[in-house]
């Protein structure tokens, strides 16, 4: 069977540790990037498909381009990812003006933030479908593609390791000036592909830093979640994101701290909603922006400093004054002290 788009991809689920080998047999480590998942179809004119199954090539002319020259018959699974140029980094603030970008707007945007696909899979090469073969069958495919093609950017081969303490390593070692670096996905060697399951683990390198309670949810004597800002130069609260919910332990100890703000909060008149790109509104109750919690947050920042998924809560910070909170700005983490 010849695989034509759309196809799902296989997908992961989240965990709080790298799971151990077990039934799984022999694990294989990839970094994983902060980008868009996107399916790679050549032969003819290429298709570039998303993760929901929409085509994007044409918002993407120089990935276009470059995929003509592939072998055809090829069905590449990976990251796309933008370069700012000006930055000297990836952007995935870029990577959203090119996703939104169309004609002119496309072609235009290409060379200051050009357009990378980090290939971590081969669903199909020559015509002939591998979704029924193992990781490491897929996987050692891939890198003779790579190798006997010579292929350099836009294609970038995903870094993948088999050692245990490398990948922890890798974890524990990044810092914030690995930006795109999210963390890593877990495959087990021996698992062949599977369209829309979630059979893979990924793990989110997470970074210990600090923001300032300016709202919560529920009541001020039962809060459950807690809506995070920081200061930037002026001296302007913005807001930066917001916990999971507490766990009664820590919604008492929080609760015993909340004061309930004055008139003139920074956020009066503010709507916020119960999730990113949500239109349901949460009801919050405003608190005196002097509360400082110490968050555990992974590395998916927006523009700003403005986290894309919640953060945990890990204690309140009664010692430390909201001047040594982090300012609000486009590197937010800083490990507390």
């Amino acid at each position: 069977m010849v695989l034509s788009p759309p196809v799902q991809p296989m997908l992961a689920r989240a965990v709080e540790a790298i799971p151990g080998p077990g039934t799984m047999g022999e694990l294989a480590f990839e970094q994983k990037f902060d980008g868009y998942r996107a399916l790679l179809f050549t032969g003819g004119r290429p298709v570039l498909q998303t993760r929901q199954g929409v085509y994007v090539q044409h918002r993407f002319p120089d990935l276009a381009a470059a995929a003509v020259r592939l072998p055809d018959g090829l069905v590449l699974d990976g990251e796309l990812v933008a370069w700012d140029a000006d930055a000297g980094g990836l952007s995935f603030e870029g990577l959203q003006r090119r996703t939104a970008a169309r004609g002119r707007t496309a072609a235009r945007l290409a060379p200051s933030l050009p357009a990378f696909f980090i290939a971590f899979d081969v669903l199909q090469q020559d015509e002939v479908e591998l979704l029924r073969q193992p990781y490491w069958h897929r996987r050692q495919r891939l890198e003779n593609l790579f190798a006997s093609h010579r292929l350099t950017a836009p294609w970038t081969l995903c870094p993948m390791t088999t050692d245990l303490v490398k990948a922890e390593q890798w974890l524990e070692e990044w810092s914030g000036t690995e930006t795109g670096l999210e963390g890593i996905v877990v495959k087990p060697m021996r698992q062949p592909y599977q369209p829309g399951c979630r059979g893979w683990y990924k793990l989110r390198r997470r970074d210990t830093t600090e923001a300032l309670i300016g709202a919560v949810t529920g009541t001020l004597a039962r809060p459950h979640l807690l809506l995070l800002g920081r200061h930037d130069s002026h001296g302007h609260l913005h807001p930066v994101g917001r916990t999971g919910p507490l766990r009664p332990e820590a919604a008492r100890l929080v609760a015993g701290s909340l004061i309930p703000a004055d008139e003139g909060h920074p956020w009066t008149g503010m709507r916020f909603t119960s999730a990113r790109g949500s239109r349901n509104p949460l009801e919050v109750a405003l608190v005196q922006q002097d509360l400082v919690a110490e968050i555990s947050a992974d590395t998916a920042v927006d523009h700003g400093g403005v986290y894309r998924h919640p953060v945990r809560f890990r204690r309140l910070r009664l010692d430390m004054h909201p001047d040594g909170v982090p300012a609000f700005g486009p590197d937010p983490g800083r490990a507390a002290g």
